[in-house]
C-alpha cells in the first residue's frame, strides 16, 4: 500500500522559515514533487526531485528560498521554505510516480499523492 504523509506546516510570519516532510511508503518513485493550491486557484508545482539521480527544479516564485534534495533512498523528503511571502501561503502536497518524461510540474504526472499540510504566512 503506497502511503505520502506530510508534515510541518503552520503559521508563520513573513520572512520566516518552516520545513516540510513528505514521508513515503510502499512505492519506489523516481519522481517526487511538492504542489500547493489555494482555493479558487490551480494546483502549482513548487519543487521536485524530478529523476532518480536526485536532479531537482522549482517554480520561479520560489527559487532562491525554497530548497529540495534527496533521492528514493532518503525518507522523508524534506521542502526547506524560507523567506515565506504570504502568497506562499496554501496546502501543500507531496506525490510520486515512477514514470519520466513529463514537466515535473504536470500535476497528471503523479499517480500518488499525500492528504496535505496547511501552511500559512501573515504579513
Amino acid at each position: 500500500q503506497v502511503q505520502l504523509v506530510e508534515s510541518g506546516g503552520g503559521s508563520v510570519q513573513a520572512g520566516g522559515s518552516l520545513k516540510l516532510s513528505c514521508r513515503w511508503s510502499g512505492y519506489k518513485w523516481n519522481r517526487l514533487a511538492w504542489f500547493r493550491q489555494t482555493p479558487g486557484k490551480e494546483r502549482e508545482g513548487v519543487a521536485a526531485i524530478v529523476d532518480d539521480r536526485g536532479v531537482v527544479d522549482y517554480a520561479d516564485s520560489v527559487k532562491g528560498r525554497f530548497v529540495i534534495f534527496g533521492d528514493n533512498t532518503k525518507n522523508p523528503i524534506y521542502l526547506h521554505m524560507n523567506v515565506l511571502k504570504p502568497e506562499d501561503s496554501a496546502v501543500y502536497t507531496c506525490a510520486v510516480d515512477m514514470r519520466l518524461g513529463r514537466e515535473w510540474d504536470d500535476a497528471d504526472t503523479y499517480r500518488y499523492w499525500g492528504q496535505g499540510t496547511q501552511v500559512n504566512v501573515s504579513s
